[in-house]
């Protein structure tokens, strides 16, 4: 029986998993509260995760209908993340394990993503190719077994969550800015502009996303406010399409150069709708089984972090008192 905190970002996240089944999972998002900086504010979530992790560990505990002490282990996000928010997590668990004497499992939260997909009625099994897309992550990653893996390619400045945050903002769309965006999208012409698809060339599995965002501003300044209100869709889609096939091309290219023939998504950048249509007719093409986990599962949560712990060495009281974020005893 597994209780796992996810307090990487903004989220407060805590999830228990007894054996494969998901007892409870439980978000609670600051999205409200950072909505008015337009993005997340690292303090603001730090303070909010104080005040939110002691209720909704409890929640989880009520929702799997166990106490505490039914815990045998006790997982944690230790990094990479926000440094004063993964604290909060770190604190949180090693003080509830400390007081029942479970052991601590530290997970690295990319681990996490993959390990998403072991989840659901119908799990992925490795071997496999994972995308890793979020607001601060953007990965390639070779899953030979189910806690081996190995980095394909990754970005080289910006994040695909990051990229399409930005570019609600340059629209003067909402927060969270890239899920207004799909929105948007979904009624324009992804056709229309020609954004630039970053690190093109062939046989390169890393990406960039900061020119594509330079493309954007450079149109919104030249186009004139009429021009750009008209074709307000057609903008956000065209822009969408650009960071969504690098994404899609990339990951293709990754499961060819690791012979692999299933590819798994992860990451609050695998809910976008174009993403997962896009990826459906490509694999399609070229043959390859695709497996999307849920999207509740997709974003942060801590489902997932208790997930991988099933795979990873505990740590005894009384050697993780020492743990700090960054993973390190």
């Amino acid at each position: 029986m597994i209780l796992a905190i996810e307090t990487s970002c903004d989220d407060t996240c805590a999830a228990v998993l007894g054996g494969d089944r998901l007892l409870a999972n439980v978000v609670s998002s600051q999205a409200e509260f950072h909505a008015r900086y337009g993005g997340v504010v690292p303090e603001v979530a730090s303070r909010h995760h104080l005040l939110l992790v002691n209720q909704v560990v409890d929640a989880a505990l009520a929702d799997a209908g166990i106490g505490l002490g039914d815990c045998d282990r006790v997982a944690v996000t230790t990094h990479p993340g926000l440094i004063g928010a993964l604290l909060v997590g770190v604190a949180t668990a090693k003080s509830l394990a400390a007081g029942t004497g479970a052991e601590l499992v530290p997970v690295d939260h990319l681990h996490g993503h993959v390990a998403a997909n072991f989840l659901g009625e119908h799990p992925a099994a490795p071997p496999f190719v994972c995308l890793v897309a979020s607001g601060g992550h953007t990965s390639l990653l070779h899953a030979a077994d189910y806690a081996d893996y190995r980095l394909l390619g990754r970005t080289l400045d910006d994040a695909a969550g990051e990229a399409l945050d930005k570019g609600a903002r340059l629209l003067g769309l909402g927060y969270p800015g890239g899920a207004e965006l799909d929105r948007l999208a979904a009624g324009g012409d992804p056709g229309r502009y020609d954004f630039p698809v970053g690190l093109r060339e062939r046989g390169n599995l890393d990406f960039s996303f900061s020119g594509v965002k330079t493309a954007l501003h450079y149109h919104l300044r030249d186009a004139g406010r009429e021009a750009i209100e008209r074709n307000l869709a057609d903008i956000a889609a065209s822009y969408q399409a650009a960071v969504v096939e690098a994404l899609v091309e990339k990951t293709i290219a990754a499961a060819g150069a690791a012979k692999c023939d299933r590819v798994c998504i992860s990451g609050g950048v695998s809910a976008n709708s174009f993403l997962r249509r896009r990826l459906r007719e490509e694999c399609r093409r070229a043959g390859i089984d695709l497996h999307m986990p849920p999207p509740e599962l997709c974003t942060d949560n801590a489902a997932m972090i208790a997930s991988a712990a099933r795979l990873l060495p505990g740590i005894p009281y009384p050697r993780y008192l020492e743990l700090g974020a960054g993973g390190a005893v």
